[in-house]
């Protein structure tokens, strides 16, 4: 689909819908694969309806929540950096957003007198439609492609130009910590495959740091995290007909250090059951149970390094934040210049 709307900003921008190369589980068969026996898990995805994308914008607001602020104001004092050493003539965003901290790549961009096109790629059509259209209004010079999407359902179908510009890929916000070691070593293999020698990935991830400030960030003292982590429960409620009731759980975040992750869960305050009426089942929850809703892997430099070199890249430039509390990285495939 394209959209095209009245003055010059719009012509600039088009959208277009990408179809998947392979099925992704839904609601109904993450919920049978994870939630209905234990050990009990929810992939991270589902948080994300329009009431989970207000709470983690307010989460990003709190004084604890440093991942955030910390990633932008690296991406805002290396910009400059990250642009000429890329040199790219496309910027190709996965999971986009609201497209806040790329500003500071298209502000760099702008500076040297480079003209990139963007290509932001995500699964919220509306989100993906009202940024790109800001960014149109606010860069008289750019050329949006926006692509609505689930880059997890495959890459073949991008279809982006193979016009001998080197494209610059970003993945921002620390989601690759989202991923099990399995699942991020798969999405690396695969974003290297659809990547030319002249090409470059910027990364974002969160580092390795002491448990207090790792735990504290997701459990922040005004509760909004925990108001997050059970707003799923009533996604599942309207997805699935179920009946959780919210106040039957507690929030827990912890780290665990053998792991280098953060481990999110909801946890039954009491034994009590469960229906899912849309699938016909119940599960009957035990008191002190966990339901394990999200991870967040933290890195060390040389994890990074193991990380990227599984997926072929060679990381080119690191860029730390002080302290080493966040990191980003540009990397080439390990076969290119």
């Amino acid at each position: 689909m394209t959209h095209t709307g009245a003055g010059v900003s719009q012509q600039r921008l088009q959208v277009r819908r990408i179809a998947p190369t392979r099925e992704v589980p839904g609601l109904a068969e993450d919920v049978r694969r994870g939630l209905l026996t234990p050990p009990r898990w929810l992939p991270p995805k589902y948080f994300y309806d329009e009431r989970g994308a207000e709470l983690f914008e307010a989460i990003c607001a709190t004084p604890e929540y440093y991942p955030s602020r910390t990633e932008e104001a690296l991406l805002q004092a290396q910009a400059g950096r990250i642009v000429a050493a890329a040199e790219a003539g496309h910027l190709v965003e996965l999971g986009s957003g609201s497209a806040r901290k790329t500003r500071h790549l298209l502000d760099a961009c702008a500076a040297r007198g480079r003209a990139c096109m963007y290509w932001p790629f995500d699964v919220s059509a509306d989100m993906l439609v009202a940024s790109s259209r800001a960014l149109v209004r606010e860069y008289p010079w750019l050329r949006v492609q926006a692509l609505v999407g689930d880059y997890q359902a495959g890459l073949d179908n991008l279809e982006l130009p193979r016009d001998g510009a080197p494209r610059l890929f970003a993945s921002l916000g620390g989601t690759i910590g989202n991923f099990e070691e399995h699942e991020a070593n798969a999405f690396l293999r695969e974003l290297r495959s659809i990547m030319g020698p002249g090409d470059r990935l910027l990364l974002g991830a969160d580092r390795v740091k002491d448990r207090a400030v790792l735990e504290a960030a997701y459990n922040d003292s005004q509760g909004i995290t925990a108001s997050f982590n059970k707003n799923v429960l009533h996604v599942l409620n309207r997805g699935l007909a179920g009946d959780f009731d919210p106040d039957c759980f507690e929030h827990k975040a912890v780290y665990n250090g053998e792991s280098s992750r953060i481990e999110m869960y909801l946890q039954a305050r009491r034994s009590h059951t469960v229906t899912l009426h849309a699938l016909h089942r119940s599960l009957a929850l035990e008191a002190g149970e966990s339901i394990c809703t999200e991870i967040s892997r933290k890195f060390s430099e040389q994890a990074l390094h193991r990380l990227l070199a599984a997926g072929g890249f060679t990381i080119r430039q690191h860029y730390a934040a002080p302290g080493d509390y966040y990191s980003l990285v540009l990397a080439a495939p390990s076969d290119g210049p």
